[in-house]
């Protein structure tokens, strides 16, 4: 996959976390692609929203694209990381490529995804790090809280 195309793949998860964002949330967003680029479901980390710990930006997506018999061709696209539940996600049902806007913020399992066969960008997008840098300055403890530390 070109730079090019996952860079227009990735608007669509960052309008998501503005949007998580300007709900009062944690801005996490996701979609969830097929191969040609055909948009299947997007979605916004919602744990606050929905008073929730499991709605993950790459869970309200997967949700949102709703059932398919396999996986493997679809991309799921986040503007971070995934965390370990959502790499979790991601090997259980067979997704093939992540694209990560980006894991200076915070770094999950894609690596290890990458090392177990799923095809993994990482961009390391200048708006989704400025992003999240700004919600981690300015709400550490809701930061904490979603990623598991305890002060």
């Amino acid at each position: 996959m070109t730079m090019g195309i996952a860079q227009e793949l990735l608007v669509t998860a960052y309008d998501e976390a503005r949007l998580g964002l300007a709900e009062g949330g944690i801005p996490i967003g996701a979609a969830l692609f097929d191969s040609h680029g055909a948009l299947l479901g997007r979605g916004h980390n919602r744990r606050v929203q929905d008073d929730d710990p499991s709605v993950h930006a790459e869970t309200d997506a997967f949700r949102n694209a709703g059932r398919r018999r396999d996986y493997r061709d679809t991309i799921m696209v986040t503007t971070l990381s995934p965390c370990w539940y959502c790499s979790g996600l991601v090997r259980q049902f067979g997704i093939g490529a992540v694209i990560v806007g980006e894991s200076t913020t915070f770094t999950g399992g894609h690596e290890w995804l990458a090392a177990h066969g799923v095809s993994v960008t990482v961009l390391e997008d200048q708006d989704c790090i400025d992003l999240m840098t700004k919600f981690i300055a300015d709400r550490p403890d809701l930061w904490h809280e979603d990623i598991g530390v305890i002060d």
